[in-house]
């Protein structure tokens, strides 16, 4: 079934080459171009191979074909389940050319077999819907897709740890052999490749072989425009000075923007896995400059992108030399005995086990405590536990003992595959099929600014946490003290994401079950990022309340109250009743800590190897 012609403006089918000649010259350099290419990556990869880099790359694909070998020996071990599986696929096809048939006898109401989720782009282009060859096409696919993901579900005697990487694995693999990432089979790239003949193919294709990285033999796809951001020059720019560091981070005090501040500062501690400046983006989406706005004296923790000279740098360090030395650092610079904090991600599940710390020992210095999407209960950690077993683990630490260090690249391909659709596949049809250079986002070049991590960091972060549970458990050791959260008393308020594929909500709900104090629970519309950075002036999403709570995340959901807009000044008018009286504003350097140089400072400025990086190591 060919797909009917339509028209454009100039009476010409879109399913036309406007010049053949043209087109057929194009395509004949895309095959030229692609050829030699390949060659080249051939002779580049025979030189690079050695042993090990082949027992890695099967390490890397024997937990996909255990997980999906494991989902399919039930239906493999009994033909009768085989077959009623085979039958239950084909009725499923066999609706969807019941519901194209109709269409194609002009029943134009006929109901589809099936409707992607309302919030899958791929299918966004109106001949998705509009043109009967392209919909079943869809709906084929669609169908294909859930049948599968069902058969995983419905798997007999299969342990609910290998459903859940079967599940992964199952739904990657579905998300990269959609009908909207080839050319003959998305009806928005089949256009563009008729109507420029070509040009937009040839063009993708210059952009394919910039993203690769021939020393490494990797593509690292473009999700937006990295020359047309740079941190200091239009990102982070919220004036401040740098007054302490040491070879774990550089801490910044921001420069006051009002004649009085509250009389508590606030410190805050980032992720290491990204950068800070997600917090300091442009101007208009700054947290931190509309925190300082707001009366606060703002300290932010910049960490340092580690090399193998930290390779032996613990948890524990970036608690001690970490968390409290900032303490130390902001109490000597502003005199003040007591501090409010804020942890961001991995950065709040180091604020807990430091609160947890503190409590042992009696340590009262930091006075109320904000988690900014955040885990310290790993048990619904959501897809990233797909990565967590004893087999992956080892492989990982091996291969962090050969350099040091887990390189950013790594956990940024993690995080991506979570949402690949939004994160991958829609950067391929961009970038390559299209031929369209990526659109400048802020926040996709911060997401593109990967870190590394320390091998002993890390491994004691995904063995303790993700693997074993044990903050959650009062087991959890940090300098010789078992950590119970349930000790730390102070107040609390943990915002959840309600989109959150990275710290997923019913995992970030339960922080205050553990917490020993008072929490403020507030959740907020959208994802991990978007949930967190949404300025009261954007007009975006929403937020939730439950002042009344609720034991279960059902029950609380269902009897919040929705508000429109921002959470920030929620979180302000929260903050304002821990912060004190007004006292005169701090200006940076004028404590003991003198100003070493000008916010950003130089450790954000350490970028690791990428395409179209302006700094490399």
């Amino acid at each position: 079934m060919a797909p009917p012609d339509k028209t454009d403006g100039n009476d010409r089918p879109d399913y036309a080459p406007g010049d053949p000649e043209t087109f057929m010259r194009n395509m004949a350099k895309l095959a030229d171009r692609t050829a030699t290419f390949l060659t080249e990556i051939a002779g580049e990869q025979a030189n690079r191979d050695d042993p090990k880099d082949k027992t890695s790359s099967a390490d890397g694909l024997a937990p996909v074909a255990k997980a999906l070998f494991g989902v399919a020996e039930p239906y493999l071990s009994d033909p009768r389940k085989l077959i009623d599986a085979q039958v239950d696929l084909w009725q499923r096809q066999m609706n969807v050319w019941q519901s194209t048939w109709q269409r194609l006898v002009g029943e134009d109401d006929a109901e589809p077999a099936i409707q992607p989720d309302p919030g899958d782009r791929r299918f966004k282009d109106a001949d998705w819907d509009d043109n009967p060859f392209f919909d079943m096409l869809k709906q084929s696919y669609l169908v294909t897709a859930k049948w599968a993901e069902d058969m995983v579900q419905r798997a007999e005697g299969v342990d609910e740890g290998v459903k859940r990487k079967g599940n992964f694995y199952v739904r990657q693999l579905a998300n990269a052999l959609s009908p909207s990432n080839f050319v003959f089979t998305n009806p928005e790239v089949l256009r563009a490749t008729l109507s420029s003949n070509g040009e937009n193919l040839v063009s993708g294709l210059e952009q394919l072989l910039a993203d690769y990285n021939r020393d490494t033999g990797e593509f690292k796809i473009r999700q937006t425009d990295l020359d047309a951001f740079e941190v200091g020059r239009n990102l982070a720019l919220t004036p401040g000075k740098v007054i302490y560091q040491n070879p774990l981070f550089q801490l910044i005090q921001y420069a006051p923007a009002t004649e009085t501040v509250c009389q508590t500062p606030l410190l805050i501690i980032p992720p290491w896995i990204n950068k800070f400046y997600i917090l300091d983006l442009v101007e208009k989406k700054s947290f931190v400059k509309w925190v300082v706005e707001q009366g606060l004296t703002v300290f932010v923790v910049s960490w340092v992108n580690p090399d193998e000279q930290l390779a032996g740098m613990s948890f524990e360090d970036y608690m001690r030399s970490g968390i409290l030395e900032a303490v130390d650092a902001v109490s000597e610079a502003t005199g003040e005995a007591r501090v409010n904090a804020i942890g961001y991600c991995i950065g709040g599940t180091l604020l807990a086990a430091t609160l947890a710390y503190m409590a042992e020992t009696g340590d009262e210095r930091i006075k109320s405590a904000t988690f900014f999407t955040t885990q310290v209960d790993f048990e619904d950690a959501g897809d990233l536990k797909v990565f967590v077993d004893e087999e992956q683990i080892s492989a990982l630490e091996k291969k962090m003992a050969e350099t040091g260090y887990l390189e950013g690249r790594n956990m940024a391909n993690t995080f991506n595959m979570l949402r690949s659709n939004d994160l991958i596949w829609s950067y391929v049809v961009n970038n390559y099929l299209l031929g369209r250079e990526p659109f400048p986002f802020d926040l996709l070049y911060w997401n593109s600014d990967s870190t590394r991590m320390p091998a002993a960091m890390h491994s004691f972060y995904l063995r303790e946490c993700y693997l074993e549970n044990k903050l959650s458990q009062k087991q959890m050791k940090l300098a010789g003290k078992t950590l119970d959260l349930s000790k730390v008393t102070l107040p609390t308020y943990n915002l959840a994401a309600r989109e959150d594929h990275i710290a997923p909500l019913p995992s970030a709900f339960k922080v205050g079950r553990f917490l020993g104090g008072d929490c403020r629970l507030v959740v907020a519309g959208s994802g991990h990022i978007a949930g967190v950075i949404n300025p009261p002036t954007a007009g975006k999403y929403q937020y939730w309340t439950n002042d009344k709570g609720a034991d279960t995340l059902e029950a609380w959901l269902e009897g919040a109250d929705e508000h429109a807009g921002s959470w920030w000044p929620d979180w302000i008018s929260w903050i304002s009743r821990h912060c004190g009286p007004q006292v005169p504003a701090r200006i940076p350097g004028d404590g003991k800590l003198k100003p070493i140089e000008d916010a950003p400072g130089r450790y954000v400025l350490v970028r690791t190897a990428a395409p179209g990086a302006r700094r490399e190591d």
